[in-house]
C-alpha cells in the first residue's frame, strides 16, 4: 500500500479521549466563507439546492461547487493521494450527481449524499488503480515501487512523514473513518450516512484507528532501572 500523502498540517497528539470539535486538525483548504454560513443552518439552503439540482437549474450546481468543492477536493486528495487524481474524482463526482439526481430521496442530507458519491469515486479509482498496477507488475517483474513525491516543507516534516506512513497502516475502513472525522471534521453521523454504516461502528472503528496509531508513533518506554 502506498504512503497516504495526507493534505494537511498535522499538530495535534493522538489522544485516546474524545475531542471537542474545536480541538480537531482542521482541513488544509479553508472553506469559504458561505460554507460556514451553510453548516450554521444547513437545512434550508441544503433542501434549496436539492430541490433546484432536480429541477435541472444548472447554477444550482455552481451553488454546490462553490460550496463543497474545496472540501471535495482535499478529501479526495487524502483518499487518493494526489491532486490530480482527486480533481478528477471530483469532476466524475458531478457528472454522476447530474446523472443520478433523479434518484436523490431525501433519506439523508444533500450534502451528505453528494460526498457519499464522492467517497464511492475515490473507492472506484483506487480499485482501478490497483489493478491496473497488478497488470504492470504481472508484465513487468522488474517493476519497481515508486519513491514518493517531495512534499511542500511542513511545520514538523520528520512527525508528518511517520504520521502518514502509519495511516497508510491502518485497514482501508480504518484510514477513511480516520480522514473523515480528524481531517475533515465531519460528525459521526455524516460519516455513518456517507459510509453507510452505523454511528456506533464509525465511533468504533475511529477508536480502533486512533488505538493503532497511538501503537506505531509513541515511543518506546525506557526499560526500568537496573538493580539497586
Amino acid at each position: 500500500m502506498g504512503t497516504v500523502r495526507l493534505a494537511l498540517p498535522w499538530q495535534s497528539r493522538m489522544s485516546a479521549a474524545p475531542r471537542e470539535r474545536e480541538n480537531r486538525v482542521q482541513p488544509s483548504q479553508p472553506l469559504a466563507s458561505n460554507t460556514s454560513q451553510t453548516a450554521a443552518n444547513p437545512g434550508i439552503d441544503d433542501a434549496a439546492l436539492a430541490t433546484a439540482c432536480l429541477s435541472g437549474d444548472l447554477r444550482a450546481y455552481e451553488r454546490l461547487y462553490s460550496l463543497h468543492g474545496a472540501r471535495m477536493k482535499n478529501l479526495a486528495r487524502n483518499l487518493l493521494g494526489t491532486t490530480s487524481d482527486a480533481e478528477d474524482a471530483v469532476q466524475e463526482t458531478f457528472l454522476k450527481i447530474q446523472r443520478s439526481i433523479a434518484s436523490y430521496r431525501g433519506q439523508s442530507s444533500f450534502s451528505t449524499w453528494t460526498f457519499r458519491i464522492l467517497i464511492n469515486t475515490c473507492y472506484d479509482a483506487r480499485r482501478s488503480r490497483l489493478r491496473k498496477k497488478e497488470h504492470s507488475i504481472e508484465q513487468d517483474d522488474t517493476t519497481k515501487t515508486p519513491r514518493p513525491d517531495p512534499r511542500a516543507p511542513g511545520a514538523h516534516p520528520s512527525l508528518r512523514m511517520a504520521l502518514e506512513r502509519a495511516v497508510a497502516t491502518l485497514t482501508k475502513h480504518q484510514r477513511d473513518v480516520f480522514l473523515l472525522y480528524e481531517v475533515e471534521g465531519f460528525h459521526h453521523a455524516e460519516i455513518a450516512a456517507m459510509l453507510e454504516i452505523t454511528e456506533t461502528a464509525s465511533k468504533n472503528t475511529l477508536f480502533q484507528a486512533k488505538r493503532n496509531l497511538r501503537q506505531l508513533l509513541e515511543p518506546p518506554r525506557s526499560s526500568a532501572a537496573g538493580p539497586r
